[in-house]
């Protein structure tokens, strides 16, 4: 039986939406990524809670396990709600989302970036990073729709909006880290979007000279910054994390030291579970398992980019586009930091991180991603699109026109 969100009124009456089979890769995938990460803290469970603490050695994939379990709620639920209908509340979403990062500073003062309820912890730029996705990408192809050229002087107040998110995370929560994913996923989609290079300059340049202003006026950044440009120069101090780091990559060796054979998880690497689990997994699995891990993230990552590239319409597109840059450039970030190639910053590694809110909304994130693609005949779709329709719409919306949604040729497949 079709429910009733899934119908829309016509003339004709109400007709079913032409969806499709979603991609089920993507979910395969991400399951395993998620079996990884409960691999990991599964062995480095018992190493933390014996360095203090009253918790048990299953404590931490307990948690895991549970947070894992509610992102699949969250994943389902993102596949379930349309869209367009994410719009219907986006001056409440933006104010709620403004609020949850000013109750930081409210609860824990400057640089908290934690809701603290009881047992239960929240992080609400994660949040932010979900709506961002969703409404950017909307507001984006609908301006794009409206106006010949993409111009930033027809944004003057939207960016200030941005600014006020970025200055307020930046300064206020002292999470630069963030703030840098959230302008990777405003590049990604401006630049899609058609902005003029000359505005994209722009865009770039304003957005380093803060992001230099916000580490120039912080010690703590700035020293991070030495570290990694020379990470033998403090190894005992302040640089002690990216040189245990290294060293737990370089251990691996060629197979890894084996599941339960590490060393740097037992109190030597800082945030073994967090940002440093890439350099655990790499101890444990070697070259080889780091191999395999990098090809199921590209696995991934190139499911999204098909569903970027046939798309129904623009809006669509810019959603995908954006959750694939909150992906893959957390991915990569993390990964490029624990081999020296990038400064240490609090970014989990998506799907196998520790922390409930991250991969609470990487999974939401993802069951948009999943939605798309069930609206997305990747087969049959030509490159481009055909128009600016919802893919919702019926033929019977088409009042005359009895082609088909997509046009079928195989030149174009």
């Amino acid at each position: 039986m079709i429910s009733r969100t899934e119908r829309r009124h016509s003339g004709a009456g109400e007709l079913p939406v032409r969806k499709h089979r979603p991609d089920h890769w993507i979910l395969v995938l991400v399951l395993i990524l998620m079996g990884i990460g409960l691999i990991l803290i599964y062995s480095i469970g018992p190493a933390l809670a014996a360095q203090g603490g009253n918790v048990s050695a299953n404590y931490f994939v307990g948690r895991q396990f549970v947070d894992i379990l509610i992102g699949l709620v969250a994943f389902f639920v993102a596949f379930k709600v349309r869209l367009t209908d994410w719009l219907k509340y986006q001056k409440p979403l933006l104010i709620i989302s403004f609020l949850m990062i000013l109750a930081t500073l409210v609860m824990g003062g400057i640089g908290n970036r934690w809701i603290q309820i009881g047992f239960l912890s929240f992080q609400p730029v994660e949040f932010v990073k979900f709506i961002f996705m969703i409404l950017g990408a909307f507001y984006l192809a609908n301006f794009v729709k409206q106006h010949e050229h993409f111009s930033l002087k027809k944004m003057k107040i939207e960016l200030a909006v941005v600014a006020a998110f970025a200055i307020t995370i930046i300064f206020l929560q002292k999470d630069l880290g963030s703030t840098v994913v959230l302008l990777m996923m405003l590049f990604a989609m401006i630049f899609i979007a058609g902005i003029k290079m000359k505005g994209f300059i722009i865009v770039v340049l304003g957005v380093g000279f803060l992001i230099t202003v916000a580490i120039s006026s912080t010690p703590y950044r700035r020293e991070r910054l030495l570290n990694f440009l020379q990470p033998e120069r403090a190894c005992s101090a302040s640089g002690y994390q990216q040189c245990q780091a290294l060293v737990g990559v370089g251990s691996g060796g060629l197979l890894g030291l084996g599941v339960g054979n590490s060393v740097q998880d037992f109190g030597y690497l800082p945030e073994s579970t967090n940002d440093s689990i890439f350099a655990i997994y790499a101890e444990k699995f070697g070259f080889i398992g780091c191999v395999v891990l990098l090809s199921i993230y590209a696995a991934l990552l190139f499911r999204i980019i098909r569903i970027i590239r046939y798309a129904p319409n623009r809006a669509y597109q810019l959603v995908a586009v954006s959750a694939f840059t909150w992906i893959a450039f957390q991915a990569a970030f993390n990964i490029s930091a624990m081999i020296g190639l990038a400064p240490l910053k609090g970014i989990p590694l998506p799907f196998i991180s520790y922390g409930g809110t991250s991969m609470i909304f990487t999974m939401a994130a993802v069951g948009i991603v999943f939605q798309i693609s069930s609206v997305t005949n990747i087969r049959q779709n030509r490159k481009g699109f055909e128009d600016e329709r919802s893919p919702y719409e019926s033929h019977d919306d088409r009042r005359g026109n009895s082609r088909p949604r997509y046009t079928i040729t195989r030149s174009s497949i």
